[in-house]
């Protein structure tokens, strides 16, 4: 698993990702952890097959008692199926999660972790000197669905908004925006349901100064790549099956 300080200032981003050993059948994702002097926050920390190396790799930044909390975006295995694990390794920490999905959530295993329900309108997670907002990001592609913003950072963590299925290979960040295009045009049109959500999301974000918008799948956008995303997937006709 490699891992790539994304914002150093008075705490850090860190991106996990490109697990190398995992089967071909398991596509590949991408966990984000905020880092203060003594917290941390593990952002959609990865299906059941990753948490070995995910729990190694984010033990290399912190020990286990400043693991103290914990976000899941949406309810999808690939990103919170290692919940069950999580909650026998930090049981004193806090899950803030959609409060929709609680009832589903904890069937992953979620018994001794304080479950902290997001409303539909949003919310913040203050982490010492980091205090970082929650925007609804609905039907994108789940019917109950955040992201996590921070102003101080300037980064985005965008959960499926922005992905692309590609291997543990593939660069960390867009270089060749056209070419990426393609590889993000199909999980997008089939993936993500509706368009008036799609707008309602893309006006909130444009609000917002990003530098970094970074997906739970595959590469992340800096800089002009941000707005070319932005642009890109206003134009795209969502919620398309053949």
């Amino acid at each position: 698993m490699k891992m790539t300080k994304i914002y150093e200032g008075a705490y850090q981003w860190i991106m996990f990702g490109r697990d190398e050993s995992k089967p071909d059948s398991i596509i590949d994702s991408n966990q984000y952890m905020v880092r203060t002097a003594n917290r941390c926050l593990i952002m959609d920390p990865g299906g059941v097959e990753l948490f070995a190396p995910m729990l190694a790799a984010v033990m290399h930044h912190a020990p286990v008692e400043q693991i103290t909390d914990l976000f899941a975006s949406h309810q999808d295995p690939d990103i919170v199926s290692s919940l069950g694990l999580w909650d026998q390794a930090v049981p004193h920490a806090k899950l803030h999660a959609p409060a929709l999905w609680e009832g589903f959530i904890r069937h992953f295993g979620c018994n001794s972790i304080e479950y902290v329900g997001i409303p539909d309108n949003g919310g913040t997670i203050k982490l010492e000197n980091a205090e970082l907002q929650l925007i609804p990001a609905h039907y994108l592609h789940s019917s109950a669905n955040f992201h996590v913003y921070d102003p101080q950072a300037k980064i985005l963590m965008s959960g499926d908004v922005g992905a692309a299925l590609e291997g543990p290979g593939a660069p960390m960040f867009v270089d060749k925006f056209d070419a990426h295009m393609e590889k993000m045009r199909y999980f997008h049109q089939r993936w993500m349901p509706s368009n008036q959500a799609k707008r309602i999301w893309i006006e909130r974000v444009r609000m917002l100064d990003i530098e970094i918008l970074a997906p739970q799948h595959g590469r992340m956008f800096k800089g002009d790549n941000v707005k070319r995303f932005l642009d890109w997937f206003e134009a795209l006709q969502v919620g398309i099956a053949v």
